[in-house]
């Protein structure tokens, strides 16, 4: 019973940071804390990291004292599949936006499935807005319906 428990809990935390990412991106990144956010719509730097990697901390920082906490108390307690929920979303994050979408790391070129395709043409209409204002497609891992539909994968 404590096995799923923790299944659920780890599941429900993933899919909960889908919506703070959103949230964080659309109302923080693209809001006050734009200055740490700019660069990465703003390819004219010429370094390989950029501010927005801050926010990769404030999101580690959390899972990291859960996991901790877990595991000092151990593993059956809620706080370690807490900060691992954080943090797999955090790998899922790092492996679609940065490997796939941007490709700081050349893997993944031609991919041919639909979601995939969906979450690129997703992210290339978020970044086709040079300003913190009109943005869209905040999202990291859901691909809202509309650019899903016309690769008819809507459902």
């Amino acid at each position: 019973m404590i096995i799923l428990i923790n299944t659920l809990v780890f599941v429900i935390v993933f899919s909960i940071m889908e919506f703070a990412a959103w949230w964080t991106h659309k109302y923080l990144m693209h809001g006050m804390l734009w200055i740490l956010h700019q660069d990465h719509h703003n390819k004219n730097h010429h370094h390989f990291f950029e501010k927005n990697e801050l926010f990769a901390l404030m999101f580690a920082v959390p899972s990291i004292i859960f996991i901790i906490i877990g595991t000092q108390t151990g593993l059956d307690k809620v706080y370690f599949w807490i900060g691992s929920g954080i943090a797999f979303y955090g790998a899922a994050y790092f492996f679609a936006h940065d490997v796939f979408i941007h490709q700081r790391i050349k893997l993944l070129r031609n991919v041919n499935i639909k979601y995939f395709k969906a979450l690129r043409r997703a992210h290339k209409i978020h970044h086709k807005y040079l300003t913190k204002e009109n943005g869209e497609s905040f999202g990291f891992l859901w691909v809202p319906r509309k650019y899903r539909e016309d690769l008819n994968i809507s459902k």
